[in-house]
């Protein structure tokens, strides 16, 4: 559609607009000039802000908009409801509010869509307290640095890429290599360890199905009391996919700057980045590489950037955020997941070739790291996995000689030995997070040698029967364990005594 000045205008809208101006003026009203494909052209409006809501007037009633295009004629206002009704001469008034959604505990155990509208059929949502979708990131100086651990239950992820709380992890991989079930692992054991973590899922563009099969785990274990939703499906317009993680974050903050602690799951800023180019597109930005606005970094770099562990000053609370991001063929140095990776804090990257070796949660040793949450591990876990990530990427890097095990000198064979038991400890069911002394313990008996007579194939229930017996014969040592301090010498003793007892009994299996 080529662009047109007022004067080029139809002899109607003219007429519109003088109208306006000798009437009311054009400062705080405007006038639709066109619309289609869910963006408003609008005439006027000088006053309005960027994210500013405007209300346009049509025969069927108000419908909404947000200014995103701030030119110097006109507005590109990309509609929030049905365009069937908007037509050209609509008149349009400012709102007078940027866009901002319902926050606040009445919102836990619900299901909204990026505007705080309920979407489980539970009624209306009852909060008196608003937070803004696009709000400017906490400073530095109002910030701590990470210092607590956010236990995922993952054992290969708080072993060797441990999380804390204010920490932006991304989580990458191909589809279907079992990323949103890492998230919803996480989401359990806040649930499972009683941690007070509140945890915002938001779906971006994500199959309804899949939601609702995620709703009914979560309540099955639990933890949707404690959990909010922000769901949109791929049949929702592009303005609700890229509003979703602004307003779930909004919905994050209240706990945040309550005191409290929050977890943000982005269900995946792909297709958010999918979704942001597509009205880039319609409001005519000039595309850039990949066809994506220039701006494209900004989109995710000012989303993440709210994710923080606030000072002493301001409550301790904590935002920590968990974006996801599918990739191609594991093309990691495309342009999108570069963009990602130099945002957060650590990756976590699931190779698609260990996961259809059965090796899950399929996470690459070599390719992951956690660049700030060392300094937020659990002690107990810190004492016994330090060697770990190590021991398991040398093996890796090993495994191919394996078949050649007749030309390996004895260390080397040892060292492939090591890591295969590694490797098969680390395997986790899903929805079974591990608590913090079960971890200690099954990767003490695997690190130090206790479990090499045990075959490799017998390592799982070696360490089920381990962990059943310690729990039955030394539960408050183990409760001891469990609050993250470093095991004391006697617990040690305790340990070695009981795996060393344990293995014998699958030595000759």
């Amino acid at each position: 559609m080529a662009e047109l000045s007022v004067a080029e205008l139809s002899k109607d809208l003219r007429a519109a607009i003088a109208n306006l101006e000798s009437s009311e003026g054009l400062e705080s009203v405007g006038v639709v000039v066109r619309v289609g494909d869910g963006v408003a052209w609008v005439h006027g409006l000088h006053k309005a802000g960027y994210s500013e809501v405007l209300q346009i007037e049509t025969p069927g009633g108000i419908v909404e908009a947000f200014a995103l295009n701030l030119m110097e004629d006109e507005i590109g206002a990309v509609l929030l409801g049905d365009d069937a009704e908007v037509s050209a001469g609509n008149t349009v008034r400012l709102k007078g509010t940027a866009l901002q959604v319902p926050v606040g505990p009445e919102l836990l155990g619900r299901v909204v869509d990026p505007l705080g509208r309920p979407l489980d059929g539970a009624g209306p949502i009852k909060s008196k307290q608003f937070g803004l979708i696009e709000r400017e990131a906490i400073g530095v100086m109002d910030r701590k640095s990470v210092h607590e651990p956010l236990m995922t239950g993952v054992m290969a992820i708080d072993s060797m890429f441990p999380i804390g709380r204010g920490q932006r992890e991304l989580i990458i991989g191909d589809r279907q290599t079992g990323k949103t079930a890492l998230t919803i692992d996480t989401m359990i054991n806040q649930a499972k360890q009683k941690t007070g973590v509140v945890n915002v899922y938001v779906a971006i563009g994500q199959k309804s199905s899949k939601v609702a099969r995620l709703i009914d785990r979560l309540k099955s274990e639990g933890v949707m009391e404690q959990t909010i939703i922000v769901a949109t499906s791929p049949s929702d317009a592009a303005s609700m996919l890229y509003l979703a993680p602004y307003a779930g974050t909004a919905m994050g903050e209240y706990f945040r700057d309550n005191k409290q602690h929050a977890l943000m799951i982005y269900d995946d800023l792909t297709k958010h980045a999918v979704a942001y180019r597509q009205m880039s597109l319609l409001l005519r930005r000039p595309p850039g590489r990949e066809a994506y606005p220039g701006d494209v970094f900004y989109l995710h770099s000012r989303l993440l950037e709210r994710s923080a562990k606030l000072s002493d000053r301001l409550g301790a609370g904590s935002l920590t955020a968990l974006p996801i991001i599918e990739t191609q063929a594991g093309d990691i140095s495309a342009y999108i997941p570069t963009n990602v990776i130099s945002i957060t804090d650590g990756q976590i990257f699931l190779e698609t070739d260990l996961f259809y070796q059965g090796i899950r949660p399929a996470i690459s040793a070599g390719l992951s790291v956690s660049r700030v949450g060392g300094d937020a591990q659990t002690k107990a876990v810190k004492s016994v996995g330090g060697s770990l990530k190590l021991g398991l990427s040398q093996f890796r890097e090993l495994a191919s000689f394996a078949q050649f095990g007749s030309d390996l000198d004895d260390a080397t064979k040892s060292q492939i030995d090591r890591g295969q038991r590694l490797t098969e400890l680390l395997k986790q069911p899903q929805y079974q997070p591990a608590s913090v002394w079960e971890q200690v313990v099954s990767i003490y008996a695997v690190t130090n040698g206790l479990f090499d007579q045990v075959a490799v194939a017998h390592i799982k229930d070696a360490q089920a029967a381990l962990l059943t017996r310690l729990w039955t014969e030394h539960k408050d040592e183990m409760r001891e364990l469990n609050k993250g301090d470093k095991p004391t010498e006697d617990m040690l003793k305790t340990i070695t005594k009981v795996t060393q007892a344990v293995a014998k009994g699958f030595e000759d299996k």
